[in-house]
């Protein structure tokens, strides 16, 4: 694998985050964040084990377009 699994793009105009996951060659929309455990949350449904614990884990989630953590637009 190139890249980690999970995609959380950069903040939206209106608040939150996309997330995408990477599976079978295509990204798939897991939904739109707007704080860490909503993140969890959509990790655990993606399958992912410890969801809580692998935010800061680069081997799961890449976090593109603004800083970790950040759920709003600046």
């Amino acid at each position: 694998m190139t890249s980690a699994p999970i995609t959380v793009h950069q903040p939206s105009s209106t608040g939150g985050r996309r997330v995408t996951a990477h599976t079978h060659g295509h990204d798939e929309v897991l939904g739109t964040a707007f704080s860490d455990h909503d993140l969890a949350v959509f990790l655990e449904a993606a399958g992912i084990p410890d969801a809580g614990t692998v935010l800061d884990d680069p081997r799961f989630i890449e976090w593109r377009g603004g800083h970790a953590h950040e759920w709003n637009a600046d």
